[in-house]
């Protein structure tokens, strides 16, 4: 795993000299690594030459621990009557230039995603990079539902995109169960954790509060506070005043050093 930093902010006032970190793509054998450091595929610049991996605060299920909660049941009640199809399809038989797949994925984009960042060029870049390894067919009773976009392996699965139609079973929660379905596949189908991107901002504390199993990379380690999960998505929006190494207390400090010294003891 190649990883280089790009210089960011700096600020004297409090010693803090922030970089960027990415890691390069090398080949899929390594995928496994690369999600359990943190790092998510980068698509915000279809000019490169290589494709890269940024690091984020990103969220996994570790399914070992998943089981059906509530909001799970809630959901599966609502398609209990219908007949849901759902088709893992390799991106290698998949036609992705398809004009009326094209159409339904970025109709989607212009609706929901904000800013409308999945430019078709964009889209175009994502299905002909070397992470997507699937795409997921949604039907229900016979008419298209949705897409998930895959990157898989032996031992994980990320829930990378999801698109779904915005016109047709508008009383049905098709986000939440599209992704309950494939963490509920992936773990059927022996897989250690199911990755679902980026968690930061209160739009997405449902990824946190309808699943067990929850992890979040808070850029050294995995952990599974969700109480400070939930506290740092409430107050994302507000800019920090010092990285939270330096907001915490010198016991909690030293703690946090001690604990990446001796992962046993923690």
């Amino acid at each position: 795993m190649k990883i280089f930093l790009a210089e960011y902010i700096k600020d004297y006032s409090s010693y803090t000299f922030s970089y960027v970190p990415y890691a390069i793509f090398e080949n899929r054998s390594g995928m496994s690594e690369i999600y359990h450091n943190g790092f998510l595929p980068y698509t915000g610049n279809t000019q490169l030459e290589h494709f890269l991996y940024y690091k984020a605060r990103s969220l996994r299920i570790d399914l070992d621990k998943f089981q059906p909660g509530s909001e799970n049941r809630r959901v599966d009640r609502k398609f209990e009557d219908l007949d849901v199809s759902v088709n893992w399809i390799p991106v290698s038989d998949f036609d992705t230039g398809d004009f009326k797949f094209v159409e339904f994925c970025t109709e989607y984009c212009r609706q929901r995603f904000k800013g409308g960042e999945m430019e078709p060029d964009r889209l175009e870049y994502i299905l002909n990079s070397p992470f997507l390894t699937d795409i997921v067919e949604f039907e229900i009773d016979g008419t298209l539902a949705g897409y998930v976009f895959l990157a898989q392996n032996e031992e994980l699965i990320h829930y990378w995109y999801s698109f779904y139609t915005l016109t047709e079973f508008q009383d049905l929660p098709l986000g939440k169960f599209m992704m309950l379905e494939m963490i509920r596949q992936a773990r059927e189908s022996g897989r250690k954790y199911c990755y679902l991107g980026t968690c930061y901002g209160a739009h997405s504390l449902y990824k946190v509060r309808d699943f067990k199993g929850v992890q979040f990379s808070d850029g050294s380690t995995w952990s599974e506070d969700v109480k400070k999960l939930k506290a740092w998505c409430k107050s994302d929006d507000v800019p920090l005043d010092s990285d939270r190494f330096k907001q915490l207390s010198a016991d909690e400090a030293n703690e946090q050093i001690r604990s990446l010294l001796n992962p046993s003891l923690a």
